[in-house]
């Protein structure tokens, strides 16, 4: 049955297909390729969410007649996988206390650790009352559908305050991006290292072209059949081999190929006549972000050459201001990543839970202060007099 909403123009949608793709992507903007229309979708027509898994797309969409104004995307979820927002000790403790964590509510692009608006709104003057609108068409739907809590995950600064004003508990966490200081070349990058950290990054590198091993960059059109289907080879032996979940498929990337072919960089290793690795990286107008990795073989730090160092040089090349290579990873520290905020914000229907998890995330956010100044001590670059 779906829920009456008491916001006027508030809707609900099963399926991306029935959503203007021009109109969703200028509430979604250039700089976030995640957000686009084009990405959401192909993850629903692909069948990687909807019909069979544990996500149900359950769009929220706010119109005036035929003119979308703002939307979230949201899924019913029936687990955690594939969030990057550990919330296992929570369905841990509803299970212990006869209570049901699932299904839940989750404004958040799947599998997909990228910070990005969740409160899309048309700009202007009325941008925070949409947003206002959809926070709270979102809690009336979660408290509709009976779920036990609604999670908005990777959400900007400014989200973050208007959901933590609107019932929501704010949840701090971090990753490791790269900064492009207007470096003229990858070693102008390096020359700000000191000079153990320069020597260990440069060993890396020459251990790849010890090994033979060439690199190649492949944008959009240029990565056809072929090459897709030997990325999809590198991505599901990484996940094989670490006993992952592959949420991905090999349509999904053939999807987006075509129709985000603007946005994507491939990068592939190459030792004599075959491919043995190779990194997907999607970009914005002002950042690249690295998504993918797979390979056949291990080699000395062609990880670090693939994903991290080859991205960087990209960056470099092309203007690019950020570079986000995922979530996790204190190995990315060394190689010039520093620790940078993100953040959550949650909902729970219980009261007892809402208070415990409130103390809890206070207590985890100081933690998390604390881990990030240890970190930042140990950056890769030379200390101001």
């Amino acid at each position: 049955m779906t829920p009456k909403f008491s916001q006027p123009g508030i809707e609900l949608t099963d399926s991306l297909d029935t959503i203007d793709p021009n109109q969703w992507n200028s509430l979604a903007g250039d700089d976030n390729p995640f957000l686009r229309h084009e990405f959401l979708v192909a993850l629903e027509r692909s069948g990687c969410v909807g019909k069979g898994t544990a996500w149900q797309p359950q769009h929220l969409v706010l119109k005036d007649g035929e003119t979308l104004l703002g939307a979230v995307p949201l899924y019913l979820k029936y687990d955690s996988y594939g969030e990057y927002v550990f919330d296992w000790a929570w369905a841990n403790a509803y299970q212990q206390n006869g209570l049901s964590y699932y299904p839940k509510l989750v404004a958040a692009v799947p599998f997909t650790p990228v910070t990005g608006s969740r409160l899309l709104a048309a700009p202007g003057g009325r941008q925070e009352a949409i947003q206002v609108q959809l926070i709270e068409s979102a809690l009336q739907l979660a408290k509709s559908l009976n779920a036990s809590s609604l999670h908005w995950l990777f959400t900007p600064d400014s989200e973050t305050g208007l959901l933590t004003r609107h019932e929501h508990l704010k949840r701090t966490g971090f990753q490791f991006h790269w900064a492009n200081a207007d470096y003229s070349s990858f070693e102008d990058f390096l020359a700000t290292f000191s000079s153990a950290k320069r020597k260990k990054v440069k060993r890396e590198r020459r251990h790849v072209s010890d090994a033979g091993i060439v690199m190649e960059v492949v944008e959009g059109g240029k990565i056809d059949d072929r090459l897709w289907r030997q990325f999809y080879a590198f991505y599901r032996s990484t996940i094989e081999c670490r006993g992952a979940i592959p949420y991905l498929n090999l349509e999904f990337f053939r999807e987006i190929g075509k129709t985000l072919a603007d946005n994507i960089v491939l990068v592939l290793a190459r030792q004599d006549d075959r491919y043995v690795a190779g990194a997907l990286n999607l970009k914005g107008s002002h950042t690249l972000f690295g998504r993918y990795w797979g390979s056949l073989e291990e080699y000395n730090s062609l990880h670090f050459e693939t994903c991290y160092y080859r991205a960087i040089d990209y960056c470099i090349d092309n203007d690019l201001q950020r570079f986000e290579a995922g979530a996790q990873g204190e190995h990315k520290l060394s190689r010039g990543f520093l620790p940078s905020s993100t953040y959550s914000a949650h909902w729970l229907k219980h009261p007892e839970f809402y208070r415990a998890i409130s103390e809890f995330l206070e207590r985890e956010q100081h933690g998390v202060e604390d881990y990030v100044e240890l970190l930042q001590r140990h950056s890769p670059y030379k200390k101001e007099p």
